[in-house]
């Protein structure tokens, strides 16, 4: 019995810029003192989406900002789920402590991997304030986290898949869902 597979693409690469566009027009909106605001990509997706965030925000408000990276292997809960995993290298070459924290992720699913990051972060300073901005929301949360910031809200099924496509890791830009 062959199992038939169906790929539907859910953000092209010009929604993606849009997307990536409204998300900054949103932290710019929401963050009083842009001069303290960093944004911390998740590795490995979060970071170029962190990166393009940055560039967007600079373009609008002229204001540069500072992007690091975060690896969360030693932070996880669920490696005997998700099997073993080369840890990556985090650069956060700056302190949070007073900082406007904006933790970027490509997909938001039972929040475990932002619970994650968000011990992770607590190695690097104490922040003033640290929200979440994601561009694929797909529900189904196993803990009380709510992204601030929300690029595509996705219902889906929890045997489904979400795969964000990023010109800077994966050679194009696209987000798909993979289901039967």
């Amino acid at each position: 019995m062959k199992l038939s597979v169906k790929v539907v693409e859910v953000l092209s690469p010009e929604e993606i810029r849009r997307t990536l566009t409204r998300l900054a027009s949103q932290i710019v909106e929401k963050t009083r003192d842009l001069s303290h605001l960093v944004l911390i990509g998740v590795r490995t997706r979060g970071v170029p989406l962190a990166r393009l965030l940055a560039r967007q925000i600079e373009a609008l408000e002229g204001v540069p900002v500072e992007v690091g990276a975060l690896d969360i292997t030693f932070y996880r809960d669920d490696l005997d789920q998700i099997g073993l995993r080369t840890p990556t290298k985090t650069d956060i070459p700056f302190d949070l402590t007073g900082k406007t924290v904006i933790l970027v992720d490509d997909v938001i699913f039972k929040g475990r991997t932002i619970r994650a990051a968000l011990n992770a972060v607590n190695e690097y300073g104490r922040p003033e304030t640290v929200r979440l901005a994601v561009l694929v929301d797909r529900g189904h949360r196993e803990l009380p986290i709510h992204p601030d910031f929300i690029g595509k809200k996705l219902p889906t099924a929890k045997d489904e898949i979400v795969k964000v496509y990023l010109q800077e890791v994966d050679g194009r830009d696209a987000v798909e869902l993979i289901g039967d």
